[in-house]
């Protein structure tokens, strides 16, 4: 009977040996292990055998079984991977070396200048802070002077969330924090607080060429002693002369914000119409751009700051009138309308 199980497998090996097909290979394991395989069938004639033939014999036959179980396993790996080198063959060449053949995409205006913006606050000494764009009412409004009822609310049609929180109208909303983060510092190792916080605002506003109900600023913050209007004027004038690399007409005039005191509004010369009026600047020749004041000592008590000792300014940097002045852009709704042929063509200027 041995000679048989030899014969067998030698007959296997050899008919394993051409298999070039999975489906060839699955049409030999059921010749040789299905039930009615030709392995299988040995053992039906074990019955001639005596009992010490059988277990030597069954053994055998069992063995065979297992050799021709992972010889087919191992063919099943060898036709896989044979099958995934073949399509590896035959896709494309290509140099992982070369850039990739796909058009690369533009930062959008409103990023260039608050980059621009950061950089030159940067080398002021100011540090770059973010804020969230859901805050309390307490944030938004009474840490800024602007308590429940008051009129200058009024001002600000705003977006008010079912749990009470809304979307933030200013970034002066950050201000309270601001102020808790580095006060000490400032009182305990005389580190004057200068911080910019650029963000995304939101008020419920018609929208015509110079309104949006989206749009971005950039709040600064000054605090220390002895800071005055100059401190303001110097630092504004500065920042506007770095972004547009020229002399900027600007006039300050007086305006009314709650945690300001006293308030101005800093226009700029509307440099889309050069000053002639037109409905970027609802015609004036001037285009509000950052309005600013002196810290109100109420906002300064409720950041923790003793407004006996110190003093400060904050100012509201609009960042969209600020791109569509850099850029040339007339409608602030294409700022948002996400239209590629309008955005796409501003690099940056590093």
């Amino acid at each position: 009977m041995n000679h048989l199980i030899e014969e067998l497998k030698n007959k296997f090996e050899q008919d394993l040996s051409v298999i070039e097909q999975t489906v060839d290979l699955d049409a030999l394991k059921v010749s040789y292990l299905g039930k009615k395989g030709t392995i299988t069938g040995l053992l039906k004639g074990m019955a001639k055998l005596s009992v010490e033939e059988k277990k030597s014999f069954g053994k055998e036959v069992n063995d065979l079984k297992a050799y021709a179980a992972d010889k087919i396993a191992e063919k099943v790996e060898e036709l896989q991977q044979k099958a995934l080198q073949q399509e590896i063959d035959a896709m494309p060449e290509f140099d992982i070396s070369m850039p990739p053949q796909l058009a690369r995409g533009s930062y959008h205006p409103i990023t260039l200048v608050q980059r621009q913006c950061e950089r030159v606050f940067k080398s002021m000494g100011f540090t770059v802070e973010d804020y969230s764009e859901i805050v309390t009412d307490y944030e938004c409004f009474e840490s800024l002077n602007i308590p429940k009822f008051h009129p200058a609310r009024d001002m600000q049609d705003t977006y008010y969330l079912e749990n009470g929180q809304l979307l933030k109208t200013q970034t002066s909303a950050a201000q309270n924090a601001i102020y808790r983060k580095y006060k000490d510092a400032m009182v305990n190792e005389g580190k004057p607080i200068r911080a910019i916080f650029p963000g995304r605002c939101f008020r419920n506003e018609a929208t015509d060429a110079c309104h949006e109900n989206t749009f971005f600023q950039m709040e600064g913050v000054m605090v220390d002693k002895d800071i005055s209007i100059s401190n303001l004027i110097f630092f504004m004038k500065t920042m506007l002369s770095e972004v547009f690399q020229r002399d900027i007409k600007v006039r300050l005039r007086p305006g009314f914000f709650p945690f300001v005191e006293p308030g101005f509004e800093l226009d700029i010369n509307c440099l889309i119409c050069g000053g002639e009026g037109c409905p970027s600047c609802k015609h004036s020749g001037w285009l509000e751009l950052c309005p600013c004041g002196m810290i109100h000592p109420a906002v300064l008590r409720d950041g923790g700051i003793d407004p006996d000792e110190y003093t400060g300014f904050a100012f509201g940097l609009g960042l969209t009138r600020l791109a569509m002045m850099k850029y040339g852009i007339k409608d602030i709704r294409d700022l948002n309308s996400g239209d590629l042929t309008a955005l796409d063509q501003f690099t940056d200027d590093e």
